[in-house]
């Protein structure tokens, strides 16, 4: 079964949860042009969640969902919300939502929690949760150590749940291949930052842009907290700065504000340009309709055009 068809939506995408970008307002243009579109916690606090929850509501009378991020010092607030608004897809990032599964599954919502390694996938359907989204090294924003071209199939044989695909899915030839990995669809996000609703800043839809197939680095490995974002100098100026033996709490303290500063103020210098590597297969800004319908005609040639050539 096709992930439109679990959700109830037309095309089988989910809209990644992106910290400080992924709005109520961008949730609902996501849900409006025939996907799923998702609220993310991560740069909220709980009062402007549940705002963003309401305006969403007013905005579309699609499906949408929610992504709360684990390491939110206010996750249990977060995920409490949820529950009372009853949203009908909650996703998880940076942790387990072992504890809050029964709770949404009671709220009537599904569950599909965001892992990075096979383990962690099946730890989460034995929890109970509708499916997994599997998401590679190849991701924007934080990450894991494997590809998804390698995570997919592993999970996919691991459990007996649906498993959604995410990190390294710009065009329809990645969204074919993640089919043919076992994915019964895929979860977009630096693809989408290019969007015309997507409300981050013009710099930063132009960094995106001009991005190439090595622009992004990934930052915090060495500390435990890997992030992948597009190469400036904060990036050169943090990688230095771990290079001389920086610890957690300093690194942290460097960076605060810095997504905030790209997504808000177009700072390309000083900011974080959170995007995965796919970044260099994104060339122009378009509506998002324009972008699924490409995704979902692209895959559709493509395996026809493998049919033929067998």
């Amino acid at each position: 079964m096709k992930l439109n068809e679990i959700l109830g939506t037309e095309f089988p995408f989910i809209q990644g949860g992106m910290a400080n970008i992924a709005t109520g307002g961008f949730a609902a243009a996501v849900s409006n042009a025939g996907a799923l579109g998702l609220i993310g916690a991560g740069g909220m606090s709980p009062e402007s969640f549940r705002e963003n929850i309401h305006l969403c509501r007013t905005l579309t009378d699609k499906p949408f969902g929610v992504n709360i991020m684990l390491m939110h010092p206010q996750a249990d607030e977060l995920a409490r919300i949820a529950a009372e608004e009853k949203v009908a897809v909650i996703t998880t990032g940076a942790g387990s939502p072992g504890p809050y599964v029964s709770m949404w599954k009671e709220s009537g919502a599904k569950v599909f929690p965001v892992v990075s390694a096979v383990s962690l996938a099946k730890m989460m359907a034995k929890a109970g949760v509708d499916g997994v989204i599997a998401e590679g090294t190849e991701s924007g924003g934080h990450v894991g150590e494997t590809t998804t071209m390698a995570l997919v199939p592993q999970v996919c044989d691991a459990v007996d749940i649906p498993v959604i695909a995410a990190g390294g899915i710009a065009d329809g030839r990645q969204l074919l291949a993640a089919y043919a990995l076992g994915a019964c669809g895929a979860q977009l996000g630096t693809c989408l930052l290019v969007s015309e609703e997507c409300p981050i800043h013009e710099n930063y839809k132009q960094a995106v842009i001009a991005a190439k197939d090595r622009s992004t680095v990934v930052t915090g490995r060495s500390v435990g907290a890997p992030v992948r974002v597009i190469k400036n100098q904060m990036t050169k100026d943090y990688l230095a700065r771990e290079k001389a033996g920086a610890d957690k709490m300093e690194l942290e303290h460097f960076t605060l504000g810095s997504l905030r500063r790209a997504v808000f103020d177009g700072d390309t210098r000083t900011g974080s340009l959170m995007a995965g590597q796919v970044a260099g297969m994104v060339h122009s800004i378009r509506p998002l309709r324009a972008i699924f319908e490409e995704l979902q005609a692209q895959s559709e040639a493509c395996l026809w055009a493998l049919n033929q050539s067998r």
